[in-house]
């Protein structure tokens, strides 16, 4: 094992290896390195760790020091010294007429270098231009073409998913692109929807390249010849990442189309048989796949539950198959009918003796007979003891007079409730009553 530093230039592109020589760094620091350049400025990106030989190319360059004070401010003059040859450089490729595009220009830290990165359809020659350059700045000059990809990766910038660019942010190389890795995938060719700001197939059709070539081993091509359950038919559509497909079936009127998992068809080698051939039949012999049922999807329109059972000491909703049966024993119990769990219970239970009932004493009373009290009857023991006697008939009422009382004068008439009068005298005659 050997203990390296990882610093990045720029903190881009690719990280380097280098030989700590008694310093140590942490992840954010920057650090001043010795390169074949000369010394350059550069960002820890991991701190002093250990690292397989195998991973290590020797004679490893050494750390000089952490960055100070001074050497950032150098770095900050540099970054003001490049904006400036950027536009003496642009003046004087208009003035030579070169075909070239001016994307970056790079101080050394030392100052003592600058280096031109342009791009170009072809080849440039720059050899006036690299004079006139060196006599303006007085330091040395190095013109370096470079492609649309790397113009990408040093200008940076935002993709069509809304990220910054994958060669901007980690991709240390540039791996080859095909058209047919976006045919596999089922994407669009057009080139505007699979192309990069760089004019360039986009990277990440190479990300997920090795699944999708697993997964085309697994599902038919379209216009593949099939068996399926229901017949033979020719496979429409394929969707790679469910395993499924559309197959339309062969049948003597219109055409049906079904949708089938992969491992439900079998493909027909060499496709369609000859008129008068017969037809393979391979579902035969092939086990049926047993599947899981799927859950049903949740549903994002769906309200959350704020108010749970356990917080409130609530019951918690019987599932679907057990409402019936708590609806049934419900009306149940409505009509007065027993629990099934009881009458059960009861069946199972043998039949025993009723015990015979104990004679109370004479003296003791019983509910009944209190009950029997309240509601105005007479005991039992006293009702069985007297003999029934017949109620005297009620004297008739003696027949009142109907001449009216004499009162003394002065005095009122008394009155009922409701202004009435008591006495069955005539009334006066400004209270008769109307027939």
């Amino acid at each position: 094992m050997t203990e390296v530093i990882s610093v990045k230039f720029k903190n881009r592109g690719k990280s380097y290896y280098f030989a700590p020589e008694g310093v140590t760094a942490a992840a954010g620091d920057h650090v001043i390195v010795e390169t074949a350049k000369g010394l350059e400025f550069a960002d820890c990106v991991e701190g002093n760790h250990e690292v397989p030989d195998e991973s290590v190319v020797k004679p490893l360059r050494r750390v000089v020091r952490l960055a100070t004070k001074n050497d950032l401010r150098i770095v900050e003059l540099n970054e003001t010294r490049e904006q400036e040859a950027m536009t003496i450089c642009r003046r004087k490729i208009e003035e030579h007429g070169l075909d070239m595009k001016l994307v970056e220009a790079e101080y050394s830290f030392e100052g003592n270098k600058i280096m031109f990165y342009f791009t170009s359809d072809g080849r440039v020659d720059f050899r006036e231009l690299v004079k006139d350059l060196a006599s303006e700045f007085r330091s040395r000059i190095e013109l370096r073409q470079i492609g649309v990809r790397d113009e990408a990766k040093l200008l940076g910038g935002i993709g069509i998913c809304g990220r910054p660019y994958c060669c901007n942010q980690f991709l240390t190389d540039f791996h080859p692109v095909s058209t047919k890795m976006a045919k596999v995938q089922s994407m669009s060719l057009n080139p505007t929807k699979i192309s990069g700001a760089c004019g360039r197939l986009m990277c990440c059709l190479r990300y997920e390249q090795e699944a999708y070539e697993e997964l085309v081993k697994l599902v038919p091509k379209v216009g593949a010849f099939v068996e399926t359950p229901a017949g033979y038919g020719v496979v429409t559509s394929v969707n790679m990442l469910r395993s499924s497909l559309k197959v339309r079936l062969d049948g003597e009127g219109d055409a049906v189309v079904k949708a089938y998992q992969a491992d439900e068809i079998a493909v027909i080698p060499g496709g369609r048989p000859r008129p008068g051939e017969p037809l393979p039949q391979l579902l035969k012999d092939r086990p049926k796949p047993k599947r899981e049922p799927e859950e049903p999807p949740e549903d994002p329109w769906a309200l959350p539950q704020l108010f749970s059972s356990e917080t409130y000491g609530e019951e918690p909703a019987a599932p679907e198959g057990e409402a019936a049966a708590q609806k049934k024993r419900r009306s149940r119990r409505s009509r007065g009918g027993k629990k099934p769990q009881e009458a059960q219970q009861k069946a199972e239970q043998p039949k025993q003796p009723e015990p015979a009932k104990a004679e109370k004493p004479q003296g003791e009373k019983s509910t009944n007979n209190r009950s029997r009290r309240s509601r105005g009857g007479k005991k039992p023991q006293e009702a069985s003891q007297k003999p029934e006697q017949k109620k005297p008939q009620s004297a008739p009422k003696q027949e009142q007079s109907a001449a009216p009382k004499e009162r003394p004068e002065g005095s009122k008439r008394p009155r009922r409730r409701g202004g009435r009068h008591h006495s069955k005298g005539p009334r006066p005659e400004g209270n008769t009553p109307k027939e």
